[in-house]
């Protein structure tokens, strides 16, 4: 049975048994073959209702999650389209398998390591595709001025929010410790959404928290903006090199400009492309209108957030390890 759908903009608590325990139990897809490899994902629900797994609420996911809702519920004539709060990467990608959810945002080091089978989904490999490559995450790290907190090694015995469960964060956040030799037992872990950690941070519960969203995100806003000088962006530059040896080339340089929450300098950091997932058993015609309203309508998505602004389909097709859909293969070779 599909879950209960949610209107645009409205959050529903999506940490359901059934998406953590994997697709395999999700009435046919993507449990895996004997071989381990992926027997494929379930066939989404149809009807004309589509939902779009996204992210915290005070993250970017959530909110062009829907603006896209509202894009294809105006543009592809028969549906009505819905945006879900979710825990978002690992967890979207879990519910789109499971055909609990019909369109996902994810990072895309998380949904390669899914239609692989590694690590978070080791011996259980998603048949998930993606419609497109979109705009990038931004890791941020942001430090209470007070925890005497200069690098991701100094972390050793502080309490540290490492994002939601399953969360596409919580991924970057584990590996940026382990780049440094440290594990999640080295630190007091927190697996907190934004909301939860940009408080913890504020009443001086947690010392750090990790963030990987698009820039700006309205949660970190509120944390700088609510504690001043009192919180600091650690810059990533000396992790990206680590980061890159480990687990390879999806984690790419970025920089969080200093406007962007009006912090004193420019900020290094490590970024990730997003993609949008579906299950491998979308209809064709279907994930090929899905594709056309969102690339046609980016103008409107631009005003719901700017990150909207970073969404081309010159890099579309880029999804790395995680395969094309054929409806959005097709839309993009229409489009030359």
């Amino acid at each position: 049975m599909r879950r209960p759908r949610t209107p645009v903009l409205l959050a529903v608590a999506s940490a359901t048994a059934l998406a953590l325990a994997g697709c395999g139990e999700a009435g046919g897809g993507g449990g895996s073959s004997a071989e381990g490899e992926s027997a494929g994902c379930a066939e989404p629900a149809g009807g004309g209702r589509l939902s779009i797994a996204t992210g915290n609420t005070t993250g970017v996911y959530y909110i062009l999650g829907g603006g896209i809702a509202a894009v294809l519920t105006d543009q592809v004539e028969g549906t009505e389209a819905t945006a879900e709060a979710t825990n978002a990467s690992a967890e979207n990608i879990r519910l789109v398998c499971a055909g609990d959810s019909d369109i996902g945002f994810s990072l895309a080091d998380t949904a390669a390591d899914a239609v692989n089978g590694e690590a978070g989904f080791a011996g259980e490999p998603q048949s998930v595709q993606a419609l497109a490559r979109i705009y990038s995450n931004y890791t941020q790290v942001f430090v209470r001025a007070d925890a005497g907190i200069e690098s991701i090694a100094d972390m050793a015995g502080k309490t540290v929010s490492t994002g939601s469960p399953n969360s596409g964060t919580e991924v970057i956040a584990t590996r940026l410790l382990e780049v440094n030799d440290l594990g999640t037992g080295d630190v007091d872990q927190q697996r907190l959404g934004l909301p939860e950690s940009v408080q913890g941070m504020k009443d001086g519960s947690i010392d750090a928290l990790v963030w990987s969203g698009g820039l700006p995100t309205g949660g970190i806003t509120d944390l700088v903006t609510s504690m001043g000088e009192d919180v600091v962006a650690l810059p990533l530059d000396e992790e990206l090199p680590k980061m890159q040896e480990a687990y390879g080339e999806a984690y790419t340089e970025g920089s969080i400009p200093a406007d962007t929450y009006g912090l004193p300098e420019d900020v290094a950091t490590i970024a990730v492309p997003n993609l949008l997932v579906v299950s491998d058993a979308m209809p064709e015609d279907v994930a090929q209108d899905v594709t056309r309203a969102i690339f046609e309508n980016l103008d409107d998505l631009a005003a719901v957030h700017p990150e909207a602004e970073n969404i081309s389909a010159e890099t579309a097709t880029d999804t790395g390890d995680v395969p094309l859909h054929p409806g959005a293969e097709a839309y993009f070779e229409e489009q030359g």
